[in-house]
């Protein structure tokens, strides 16, 4: 990954949001998952795409790089996103995995937007009772594992309500459980905010429908049903979106899918960056 070097921004309550930047070519800004930052939610995907973009990696305040702050609410990172986004001085594209489905808040907010993919973006406000119970299950079994002081199970308790078997052993064998358990305390407090909240929620229509981006949703086909469903109400409401399967593939595509996820955000955003 030539040419590596690190991007930052400080935002209007102090911040700063870093993210290492890797690679040639249109700017990418990629935006991890619930449990994650960047560097690691994106690891695997950066050597089929380096060759061809700029992959700038900003991670979450309280995470990674970044700074850390109190506030950790929805509006808050969307708007440390849109800093982050605007600074770089040309129209980058967006990618968001999970939770990072924020980036979509991000495209109704920046004039700056080139394109957007969104990766199994989560719409929790879509899950029906028995989905919704099975996710509290999984944050009260991170709670509890976090509160004996076990990260590394915290996070493998909260990972297996969108993860497969699969993604699980996958994830297990590549240390992301053990890397990324120094965030628990951050997610929990962020899903605390999160319900606490009562600005406008990502899957509302309205919202979805003020992108004027050029919006690809990504989700896989053996993910859990949910997460298709709230891919396809992405595409539903998005003025102009795509909805596209990845064969194979669970929650987890970043980790388990890199090849195939990087062939199709190349084939997204190359086009959609051409200049006119």
């Amino acid at each position: 990954m030539s040419s590596q070097h690190t991007h930052n921004v400080t935002t209007a309550d102090g911040v700063t949001i870093r993210g290492t930047v890797h690679g040639h070519g249109p700017p990418l800004v990629f935006s991890p998952g619930g449990i994650g930052d960047s560097d690691l939610d994106w690891q695997m995907l950066l050597p089929h795409l380096t060759s061809r973009f700029t992959c700038y990696l900003p991670s979450l305040r309280g995470r990674g790089l970044s700074g850390d702050h109190p506030d950790l609410g929805l509006t808050r990172l969307v708007d440390d996103l849109v800093v982050y986004v605007d600074s770089i001085g040309e129209a980058p594209g967006l990618v968001g995995w999970s939770a990072g489905g924020m980036v979509l808040a991000v495209a109704g907010k920046s004039h700056a937007v080139g394109a957007v993919a969104a990766v199994e973006p989560t719409m929790f406000g879509l899950l029906d009772d028995h989905d919704r119970a099975a996710l509290g299950e999984a944050v009260t079994g991170m709670r509890e594992f976090a509160a004996e002081g076990n990260m590394t199970e915290a996070v493998r308790a909260f990972l297996s309500f969108p993860f497969n078997d699969e993604e699980i052993a996958v994830a297990e064998e590549a240390g992301y459980f053990e890397a990324t358990g120094r965030y628990v305390p951050t997610l929990l407090n962020q899903l605390s905010q999160t319900m606490q909240s009562d600005g406008p929620a990502l899957d509302d229509p309205v919202v979805l429908g003020a992108i004027s981006a050029a919006v690809l949703v990504l989700h896989g086909s053996d993910t859990r049903p949910f997460l298709a469903a709230g891919a396809r109400h992405v595409a539903d409401h998005v003025p102009n979106a795509t909805l596209r399967e990845i064969p194979g593939a669970g929650h987890a595509a970043p980790l388990t899918h890199p090849e195939a996820l990087a062939e199709a955000l190349t084939e997204f955003f190359l086009p959609a960056q051409q200049p006119t």
